[in-house]
């Protein structure tokens, strides 16, 4: 058998042997995973035609002077520089966005934590308020809900006619640059019903035992509220500060619609996505754009990398 292998002939049929096991074994394996992957196939279509493959195209328009009309021609650094040193714009509206994160999360947590800590106290029809409460979390970020938010607080809105009735003359809080951006952060806590959901589910995860024990030994129910419902609620306070968070640097329809597009008055709602708007299709500026997007991608990924780092400080897991 050795000499044989020896011989041209002899390799010749080790090589065909070595070829027929490998093509068995990968028509095995294509066998037991082909479902799997066929299934997949439409995700996987849409990861890389709509999400990588446009990712990766908008980091090279980044590096590019490109007006959607001719070819784009590549200028290097030169657009992150220009946001850098000589785009007030952009600082503005960095100023309004962070005002609108560091206001409108904590409150719209908050609030979804109030609302679910009165849910689940045992209220008869639970799930009927559950879906009304989650309701404005699937309609506030439509169109119609920012045009009646508009008219709400409009200076002939229904929020000044109630303020008459009280003898105060409410201004136009949507006009006034003081009060424009505290009007989309009462929008953005209205919608509270997603992370609503999310904590009433982690609150029904606490053992009632130990609620029964600390009560035994005379704590107060605030004393059980800080005690034993805050460490054991933090993973599920820390996935919803992120996800909310990421959510309101994103946050565009209600700037766009309650300011006409304009991110008035005085630029008091210029959110960073409505200015990035305005560039791109106002402007005409794809590549500066394509900056200003890789810009606050890398900013949401400062934010998170800082989240999940500084959690082991105060996120209380099983362990």
């Amino acid at each position: 058998m050795s000499n044989a292998m020896r011989t041209p002939a002899g390799a010749i049929n080790v090589e065909r042997y070595q070829g027929a096991v490998a093509e068995g074994r990968f028509r095995r394996l294509w066998n037991a995973n082909a479902p799997g992957y066929l299934f997949l196939l439409p995700w996987l279509i849409g990861f890389f035609g709509l999400t990588l493959g446009p990712a990766l195209i908008s980091l090279y328009l980044s590096f590019t002077d490109f007006d959607m009309l001719q070819s784009p021609r590549w200028v290097g650094m030169a657009n992150y520089v220009r946001i850098a040193t000589a785009d007030p714009k952009f600082s503005a509206a960095m100023h309004v966005t962070l005002t609108y994160v560091v206001f409108s999360v904590p409150f719209k947590l908050t609030f979804a934590l109030l609302v679910a800590m009165a849910l689940n106290r045992g209220l008869r029809g639970l799930s009927i308020y559950r879906a009304i409460f989650y309701l404005p979390s699937l309609l506030g970020g439509s169109v119609a809900i920012a045009v009646l938010w508009r008219q709400l607080f409009a200076s002939d809105g229904l929020v000044n006619a109630a303020l008459s009735h009280f003898g105060i003359e409410g201004p136009s809080w949507i006009s006034h640059p003081n009060y424009s951006i505290y009007t989309l952060v009462a929008l953005s806590v209205w919608q509270f019903g997603s992370p609503m959901i999310i904590f009433l589910a982690g609150l029904r995860q606490i053992p009632q035992d130990m609620y029964e024990a600390a009560s035994l030994d005379g704590a107060s129910k605030f004393r059980q509220f800080y005690k034993i419902t805050l460490p054991l609620l933090t993973p599920v306070i820390f996935f919803n500060a992120v996800v909310q968070t990421i959510e309101a640097f994103k946050a565009f329809t209600p700037a766009f619609i309650i300011s006409g597009g304009t991110g008035g008055p005085i630029n008091s709602t210029l959110f960073y996505t409505l200015y990035l708007y305005q560039e791109a299709f106002g402007n005409f500026r794809m590549g500066y754009a394509s900056a200003l997007a890789w810009i606050l991608v890398v900013i949401i990924a400062i934010f998170t990398a800082f989240s999940f780092l500084t959690s082991r400080y105060w996120v209380h897991y099983d362990d």
